[in-house]
C-alpha cells in the first residue's frame, strides 16, 4: 500500500471483520497479517503487506513487499491511495505497472478530497494506470462492495486492462531494450519470472537484490557502461533520471485527470510535503 499504516488497516479490518491472522514474516520480526472475506460466490484471501511508498530494495518492508508479490504472484494487488495527496502516492503505482501485475486502486479518503474542492475522472486515472479505480473512506467503510466487486473482476479477468505504458524517453528506453536483449540470453528463466523489462530497469537503478540474480560479470559490466553512458549525456545516474520520469507521467496524468475547484492553499501539511 501507498497510504499510511492507518488507512490500509482500516481498510482490511473492513474487509476481513475478525477473521484474521497475525504472524511474522520468515527471518523477519515485521508483521504478517492474513485474513478472509466472503463475497457474493467467492472467498478472497486477503494479505496485508508492509506499508511502501516504493518497490526499490532499500528497507525490509520494501523487499518483503516486492517478493511477495514475485513469487507468491497474488490474483490481485490493490493499492490504496491517499486521495488527498494523490501525486506522491502513485509513485508506487508506476512501480506495479512496470511489474505488470493485476492491478485495483483504492481511492481513499474520497471524502477529505471532496471537502478541499478535489474532483476525480475515475475512466482517465484507469485509462492511465491500466486499473479499476475506487472511491473509498475506509474509516466509515464505504466503497468496500465496489472494491470487492473491482477484486473479482480483475481476478477472474472481467476487467479488460488498458493503459498507457511509461515511456522513458528515446535515449533511456534504447539502453533498456539493448539490457532486456542482453539478458534475455544470458538469464531466460529469471527473465520470465520476473519480466525483461522491469529486471532491465531494476538494473539500470542499481537495485542491490536484482544484480544478486544476475551474477554475471559480463552482464553487469554491460549494464554499468551503459549507466555510464547516461549519467554522461543526462547529468544524473539512472536511477535519477528514471524516478523524474515516473514523476513526469505522474503529474501529467493529473493534470488530464484531477481538477480543484476551489482556490489552491498551502496547508502546514503541503509545505512540508514539498520540502
Amino acid at each position: 500500500s501507498a497510504a499510511s499504516d492507518v488507512y490500509k488497516r482500516q481498510i482490511f479490518n473492513n474487509l476481513t471483520g475478525t477473521r484474521q491472522h497475525v504472524g511474522n514474516y520468515p527471518g523477519v520480526t515485521v508483521e504478517k497479517k492474513e485474513g478472509v472475506c466472503r463475497y457474493q460466490e467467492y472467498e478472497i484471501k486477503i494479505v496485508d503487506l508492509p506499508g511502501t511508498y516504493s518497490l526499490t530494495a532499500y528497507s525490509t518492508e520494501e523487499i518483503i513487499a516486492r517478493n511477495f508479490i514475485i513469487e507468491e504472484k497474488p490474483d490481485v494487488i490493490v493499492d490504496i491511495l491517499d486521495a488527498s495527496n494523490l501525486q506522491r502516492n502513485l509513485y508506487l503505482t508506476t512501480q506495479f505497472m512496470e511489474l505488470g501485475v493485476p492491478l485495483v486502486l483504492a481511492l481513499n479518503m474520497a471524502d477529505v478530497a471532496k471537502a478541499r474542492g478535489i474532483k476525480f475522472d475515475l475512466e482517465k486515472l484507469s485509462h492511465f494506470f491500466g486499473a479499476p479505480v475506487i472511491p473509498t473512506v475506509g474509516n466509515r467503510g464505504k466503497g468496500m462492495d465496489e472494491l470487492l466487486e473491482a477484486i473479482i473482476a480483475v481476478a477472474t479477468g472481467k476487467f479488460k486492462k488498458k493503459h498507457m505504458p511509461i515511456n522513458y524517453g528515446k535515449e533511456l528506453e534504447n539502453e533498456i531494450n539493448n539490457i532486456e536483449k542482453i539478458i534475455s540470453e544470458k538469464k531466460k528463466n529469471e527473465c520470465r519470472k520476473y519480466g525483461a523489462r522491469w529486471v532491465a530497469i531494476k538494473l539500470l537503478e542499481n537495485d542491490e537484490e536484482v544484480r544478486r540474480l544476475f551474477n554475471s560479470q559480463e552482464v553487469l559490466s554491460e549494464v554499468d557502461e551503459r549507466a555510464r553512458r547516461l549519467e554522461k549525456l543526462f547529468g544524473d545516474p539512472p536511477e535519477i533520471i528514471l524516478a523524474d520520469r515516473r514523476y513526469g507521467f505522474i503529474s501529467g496524468a493529473c493534470q488530464e485527470a484531477v481538477r480543484s475547484t476551489v482556490e489552491s492553499r498551502y496547508t502546514m501539511s503541503d509545505r512540508i510535503d514539498s520540502i
